[in-house]
């Protein structure tokens, strides 16, 4: 199925890109050629300068009719003027940033360097002794989104593979770690310890297998929010779950299920989406912590739900409907708790909850997780190590072997992650999304209570990260960070992942290209948090 996503995401991108061009050019969107009137200011002084900085005034009521798009005030813009070989023409020479009109932007960044705009002013007639009445004439541009395509689709590439590289050092501190361990026989400690959980997650490992300690640490690892330190857990997961593969190059149920919670993001501390409240000058940038939590809980929930009666389709039709009669009244149990959830939740009784939930209780709670997550690095390489040297381990001979394998991993998932990386750069840039799914989709979000503006954020978490947090940044900026479409789209930041990068890195790791259902699982787990944020964000916040 990823197969067919991966060639969606190109084709669609390129399509949106080829018919938002033609509009574009049809319209004349960019006033191409035109001159748009202005007023230049032009002292005495400036006559027998061949260069010089001035501005450019234009009135928002000239701006507004030329361009068809309304602007707020009027401009002031800062200008280098250039003498030409032509009388009373100069070519100008703008830097725009942000507070510019966005179509002023957009014209900088199809023509060159995003920050750069480029053209010319015609000197008509004096106003007075320091002013011209002119017309300006901005460089003609075209293909605007195919030049963003082309670039975005070249830019993340050569970012794939920075990624790819940055991951060797922590693949290999984090490897040669979990060998003294495993020599040590730490791990099978813990995947004995833990074995009555693991053996009802994945009955297909046996309990005392690798993959299960590596597996723990991985998801210990991304409930902590150790990003740095899941990631190389859960590589060295896949590479132990592929040892149990019969048929190599497919996904196992096993696989699925351990990717189908790393993609439904159950963290307890989201620190990324709590540093970017508290940059945005949130008054409570932890107020998000219960939501993400409750939110994250239900798309794990639901991705080990889904993966589960995926693998019981795949087995057959009689082994599903036995396995259904065999736990009905677990099913019926389930059903029961979600139905009081509801309604308990419709009559406010969360209200009081919520009340207790920022009391003092909550927040040495949250004390207590933010000191278990600045310790546990150091502490987690500490034990091990220490671990390995009491077993009379030859702890830096081990530590070494182990480290080797992290840089074969890393340069293993370059192709998988370039090829994901390039195509997502090629949806967004194209603008598919925003032109073509956001208003699909408000169809069904708008009767749910999703506001319009949370809904790019909640399509662009599972596509890329570093796109979603800046749609979310974005939106605090102009809401407010404590606003409740501030408080939601932070939730749905911390409560769900990156599918499609967690999918491409994960099974790169291990070769697998038949990755079976483990796409729809993770969108489906991604869309119960999402959902459950919205539930719960507008019951505490709306």
């Amino acid at each position: 199925m990823l197969n067919y996503v991966w060639l969606a995401l190109i084709l669609l991108g390129f399509a949106s890109a080829v018919y938002l061009d033609v509009s574009d050019i049809s319209s004349n969107k960019f006033r191409n050629d035109e001159q748009l009137e202005c007023i230049v200011s032009f002292a005495s002084e400036f006559r027998n300068q061949n260069s010089f900085d001035t501005k450019i005034l234009i009135s928002k009521k000239t701006f507004s009719e030329f361009y068809g798009q309304s602007i707020e005030n009027d401009l002031t813009i800062p200008v280098k003027l250039t003498k030409t070989n032509q009388k009373d023409i100069y070519q100008s020479f703008i830097k725009i940033d942000n507070s510019f009109p966005d179509i002023w932007r957009e014209i900088a960044a199809a023509s060159g360097k995003d920050d750069d705009l480029i053209g010319k002013v015609h000197l008509t007639s004096p106003i007075d002794s320091a002013k011209y009445s002119a017309k300006i004439t901005l460089q003609s541009v075209s293909f605007v989104f195919l030049k963003k395509v082309t670039n975005e689709a070249i830019k993340i590439a050569g970012t794939a593979v920075e990624i790819a590289l940055g991951l060797i050092g922590l693949m290999a501190m984090w490897l040669g770690v979990m060998k003294v361990a495993e020599d040590a026989g730490l791990i099978k400690i813990i995947a004995n310890f833990i074995k009555p959980v693991t053996k009802r997650i994945f009955p297909e490992i046996p309990p005392d297998h690798p993959a299960i300690g590596s597996m723990v640490m991985n998801i210990s690892a991304n409930m902590l929010g150790l990003g740095n330190a899941a990631t190389p857990f859960g590589l060295k997961a896949m590479e132990e779950l592929d040892t149990l593969n019969p048929n190599k190059g497919t996904a196992t149920n096993s696989m699925i299920t351990f990717l189908a919670i790393n993609t439904a993001g159950l963290t307890l501390i989201p620190a990324t989406a709590i540093a970017v409240r508290a940059a945005a000058s949130s008054s409570d940038p932890t107020i998000i912590i219960g939501t993400t939590m409750f939110a994250a809980f239900c798309a794990t929930l639901t991705g080990l739900t889904t993966a589960k009666l995926f693998h019981l389709i795949s087995a057959g039709k009689e082994k599903f409907l036995e396995t259904i009669k065999k736990n009905l009244k677990k099913i019926l149990l389930v059903l029961l708790v979600i139905i009081s959830l509801v309604a308990i939740s419709s009559v406010g009784a969360f209200k009081f909850l919520s009340f207790i939930f920022n009391d003092t209780s909550f927040s040495i709670f949250k004390k207590t997780i933010e000191v278990i997550s600045v310790i546990a690095i150091p502490v987690i390489i500490v034990a091990f190590i220490g671990f390995g040297a009491y077993k009379k381990v030859k702890v830096y001979e081990q530590f070494v072997e182990g480290a080797k394998e992290g840089f074969n991993i890393a340069v293993r998932i370059i192709p998988y992650l370039v090829a994901m990386l390039v195509a997502i750069a090629i949806f967004r840039a194209g603008g598919a999304m925003n032109n073509w799914l956001v208003p699909i989709l408000k169809i069904i979000t708008d009767p749910l209570g999703m506001p319009a503006e949370a809904l790019p954020m909640a399509l662009m978490r599972p596509l890329s990260g570093s796109g979603s947090l800046g749609i979310m940044a974005e939106i605090m900026k102009v809401h407010g960070p404590d606003s409740f479409i501030g408080i939601l789209v932070s939730t749905f930041f911390g409560s769900t992942e990156t599918t499609f990068y967690v999918l491409a890195v994960y099974f790169g790791a291990v070769n697998v290209k038949n990755t079976r259902y483990a796409l729809p699982v993770g969108l489906i787990a991604d869309v119960a948090g999402i959902i459950a944020a919205l539930f719960i964000v507008t019951l505490l916040y709306g």
